[in-house]
């Protein structure tokens, strides 16, 4: 892959950086977020050894990043169980139709045995004629 040259500026320092051709946008954006970093610390007033300043900006960088796995790997676990509960109500949903269509073969069964116990009665009650 081509590499390409670029010189940028972190604090008031030059920097010669090498990067994959078409990245230079990508690397422009880390530098600016760097030197920003790196300012902001030196600003406070509270550090002035430029290694010192770039030591806790690499820190704090590192810190951000580790936030937002941590937030993604949350959102993930959310994700996955809430996945769960969308796949476990899927699988009561036909035991729940099956229980509903075994309530309705149920009342149907039962109607018939209704029907059953008149059409004995009434055969009964003309057999009771006959003494």
């Amino acid at each position: 892959m081509p590499m390409k040259q670029i010189d940028v500026q972190i604090m008031q320092q030059s920097y010669v950086l090498t990067c994959p051709d078409g990245q230079e946008e990508r690397v422009q954006e880390a530098v600016r977020r760097v030197d920003e970093a790196m300012t902001r610390i030196r600003d406070s007033g509270k550090v002035r050894s430029r290694e010192r300043v770039a030591v806790l900006a690499a820190l704090n960088m590192a810190f951000d990043v580790l936030d937002r796995d941590a937030q993604q790997a949350h959102m993930a676990s959310a994700q996955a169980e809430m996945q769960a509960l969308v796949q476990e109500q899927a699988r009561q949903q036909p035991a729940k139709e099956v229980s509903e269509a075994a309530r309705a073969e149920q009342q149907r069964q039962q109607e018939l045995a209704e029907q059953l116990v008149l059409r004995l009665d009434q055969a009964l009650e003309s057999d009771s004629r006959l003494l």
